[in-house]
């Protein structure tokens, strides 16, 4: 029997040891599950899994590799706790992205960087009542 494609838990053809899909040894979390038990990863080296996915590709393209990076729970250390400066320094990053280059105003939502301006400013109402 042929071993599964992605195999390589010493680390020697990826790198870092790699599992399939749905073959990662117990014990190991992404960020984000770590993250909903109040953990992080703590500097410790990661594992990673593979796998061929074919969401979002066009038709007739080949599958994309895909790449999820695992860490010990039993390492994770708990997370920092959020100090009053650090909310102060978030609370100012979120109210730049919030704050329109163009008109200088405080659009209420994040302004979408494709635009890299509020919607009002992109799209003026007079252009929308002209087409």
């Amino acid at each position: 029997m042929s071993r599964p494609r992605f195999y390589d838990p010493d680390g020697t053809r990826y790198g870092i040891p790699t599992f399939p899909w749905k073959l990662a040894p117990p014990g190991y979390a992404t960020r984000r599950q770590l993250r909903t038990d109040g953990l992080r990863p703590g500097g410790q080296d990661a594992i990673q899994i593979m796998w061929y996915s074919n969401r979002r590709r066009p038709s007739g393209a080949p599958p994309v590799l895909r790449v999820a990076y695992l860490y010990r729970r039993d390492l994770a250390l708990p997370v920092r706790p959020m100090t009053s400066a650090r909310a102060v320094a978030l609370g100012k990053a979120m109210a730049a992205r919030r704050t329109c280059p163009e008109c200088r105003t405080d659009a209420g939502y994040c302004i979408p960087t494709s635009l890299g301006m509020c919607v009002t400013c992109a799209f003026p109402p007079e252009e929308q009542h002209a087409a």
